[in-house]
Parts: C-alpha cells; structure tokens; sequence
C-alpha cells in the first residue's frame, strides 16, 4: 500500500557467497515484502554492498534487529523508516538561485523531510524565506567572531533537532568542530566538476583555463575542503566564445540539477559512504 510503512537498509563488508540469501530470508521469515533491492561489489576491495527496502510484516523485528542481523554476517548496516521524516535546515548566503529551487521542490512534495529553518550570514533572503512559511535565523559572522556564530549555529540545530544541513551556496567554510559537534550529515553543492577547480571563483578558474566543460559537484562536507565523498556529479559544454557570465549562468542550472538529485537520494536513503566515496543505488 502506498501510505505503509518501508524500512531501508544500507549494509557493506567483506564479500562472501549467500548474502543477498540471508538478508531476503532475514525479511520473509519475518512476514516482509521486499520492495526494491540492489548490490554492487568493489572488486579490488572484495567489498559487498546492498541496498534493500521492504514493507515490514505485522509485529515484526525492527531496525535494531536487523543491524543486529547483518552485523552477525559481519556486515556494517544502517536503517531507515519512512516513517521517521528527517528535519532539515538549509544555510545560504546571499545567492537564491539554490535556496529557491530547494524551496519549491520541498513545497512540491518531492523530499521526504521537513524543511523547517534557513540559516544565513546576511539577511538577503530573509523575506523570501519567510515567503515559503520558513523560519529565518540570521547568523552574522563578525571579524574574528567565527567560533561564536557557529557557536550559535550549532545551538540552532541542536534546539530544531536538525538531521540533515544543506549548503545552498552557503559561502562560508565549516569549521572541523562545527562539523564534527554537529555529527550529522552536511551536504554541499561545489560550483566544479571537483577534484578541478577546488576552493573559490571556480568559474574564473575555467575560463582562464579555456576549458571544454564545466560542472557542478554535490558531496558531503567534510574537514578538509571540497574533499569530501561525492554524491552526485553534471557537466556542461562551453566553448571559448562563451564569457565568465556564461560559465556562471550555465553553471547555476547546474549547480540547482545537482544539488536536488544528491538531497533527493539522501533522503530516501541511496547513498552509502565508503571511505571517502560513495555507493549511490539510484
């Protein structure tokens, strides 16, 4: 039925013969019904990598059960219910053309969470935040004021219970202790095709560069700047006749296509981390 309930489970580790037995067996013997189910193996790595989601049977085990389940196989898991709606807060500066489109896909129904808080440094997009019924924490950051706004930033998601941050061409770098004081899960849209063009004006880079394309890269912000596990990843084709505003306004279609497809899996529980990659079962 479309209003049930699903569970979705990412597990990984070493590969052997028989687990995607065991886990479908895991789940029938328990009176579930195996919806979707996908797996991949690292053949360097002898890694195994499985993404299963099923409705679960009356009465039955629950998320807990099952890590337990997969941890005797020797299998790392984490599991999801769509039942439990993750409460996001997107930061932004003072570009909209990110913030926007994330609005208007969240009013649309096309994410499974609850956008509940913007957060920025200046006020720009306030009015337009408020615009979609959405709260509105401005957050300043002062000369030499850094650890205190982030201090309070901090405090916001702590009190909103925030699962997930999305940096919406927020143009500021999180700090190690943000992130890992925050502990959850921050996802950035990168205006590159990274590992090219890392850090700032990315797109005056390309065009000195005279390059053939350019792109957008979605990824999970880490300590270390745009280093972080990709998520998603496209391109565009430029050319020399096109000028820096070109590259930037190609850019921005892609920059809002990118970002929405790596928050779209993350939230309906696609993208497992590997180190420092992923697996997307999209």
């Amino acid at each position: 039925m479309a209003d049930s309930q699903t569970l979705v489970a990412l597990l990984h580790g070493p590969d052997q013969p028989g687990i995607v037995a065991r886990v479908a067996g895991w789940i029938f013997v328990r009176g579930g019904n195996i919806l979707h189910a996908d797996q991949h193996r690292d053949m360097e790595a002898g890694i195994f990598f499985q993404r299963v989601e099923w409705e679960p049977g009356p009465g039955s085990s629950g998320a807990g059960d099952f890590v337990a389940f997969a941890a005797s196989l020797g299998m790392a898991a984490l599991v999801t219910s769509s039942a439990d709606r993750p409460r996001v807060a997107v930061f932004v500066s003072k570009f909209d053309h990110c913030f926007h489109d994330l609005a208007l896909r969240w009013r649309a129904g096309e994410f499974s969470a609850d956008l509940v808080a913007v957060v920025s440094n200046h006020s720009d997009l306030a009015e337009a935040a408020r615009g979609y019924g959405l709260p509105f924490h401005l957050v300043a950051l002062p000369s030499g004021g850094k650890a205190a706004a982030e201090a309070r930033q901090l405090q916001i998601l702590r009190e909103l219970n925030i699962d997930l941050v999305i940096l919406a061409r927020y143009m500021q770098v999180l700090s190690a202790e943000f992130l890992a004081d925050f502990g959850r899960p921050v996802i950035n849209i990168h205006h590159s095709f990274l590992p090219a063009f890392a850090g700032g004006k990315p797109y005056h880079q390309a065009h000195e560069r005279g390059v053939k394309l350019i792109g957008a890269t979605a990824h999970y912000a880490t300590a270390e700047l745009d280093d972080g596990p990709i998520i998603q990843q496209d391109v565009a084709r430029v050319t020399h006749r096109h000028s820096v505003a070109d590259l930037v306004r190609k850019g921005r279609d892609l920059e809002k296509l990118v970002l929405a497809q790596a928050v779209r899996w993350h939230l309906e529980g696609r993208v497992l981390v590997y180190g420092r990659k992923t697996v997307v079962f999209d």
